[in-house]
């Protein structure tokens, strides 16, 4: 594989099952600990996955409309713009 986007294309819902798992408790299947890098990368593929597969409401950190409690207007997502998605 040439490029991280070439990976992301070739991860099937079980391979992103493995990743999240081994994300979540640290650990691959077989028992090795996770390194930091292979936490971060493994984190970035998950999310990459996400994005091209899943609906926004089911992505990891999707936190649903966000409202102010002293407003009735809702609180701009300010980590992505609208446009900044891939769908």
């Amino acid at each position: 594989m040439s490029s991280f986007a070439e990976m992301i294309e070739n991860i099937t819902p079980e391979i992103y099952q493995s990743l999240k798992l081994a994300v979540e408790i640290g650990k691959w299947p077989d028992g090795r600990k996770l390194t930091q890098e292979q936490k971060e990368l493994s984190l970035q593929a998950m999310i990459a996955w996400e994005i091209q597969n899943l609906p926004e409401e089911e992505r990891t950190g999707y936190m649903g409309r966000q409202e102010c409690q002293s407003h009735a207007e809702p609180i701009p997502n300010i980590l992505f713009k609208s446009n900044d998605t891939l769908h």
